[in-house]
């Protein structure tokens, strides 16, 4: 919990996926973070935490449902959204959290 207290506090913004292995609509987004991630290069952090394996973080930020993105920026959540979106939609909330 420490380490990802660590990781969300970075100047730039942290995307945090809560995904499970078991569900389909998180192997979606898996690609399409990708391409974020090969978009934005180092403007931003992807970092995927398994809700099966990681239940208490989960808790603490109430994800009932996967996938779930939640945006950090200087350890404070600045957007949530549950569900698989678009790459474009996501680099806009991004982009627009700077």
């Amino acid at each position: 919990m420490s380490k990802f207290s660590e990781i969300i506090n970075q100047d730039q913004p942290v995307l945090v996926d809560f995904f499970a292995d078991w569900c389909g609509p998180c192997k979606m987004l898996s690609p399409i973070l990708k391409q974020v991630k090969d978009s934005m290069g180092d403007d931003v952090s992807i970092i995927k935490i398994d809700v099966d394996k990681n239940q208490a973080l989960a808790s603490k930020y109430k994800v009932r449902g996967v996938p779930t993105m939640l945006l950090f920026k200087n350890g404070r959540q600045v957007w949530r959204q549950s569900g698989v979106l678009q790459k474009d939609d996501i680099i806009n909330v991004i982009k627009s959290s700077n």
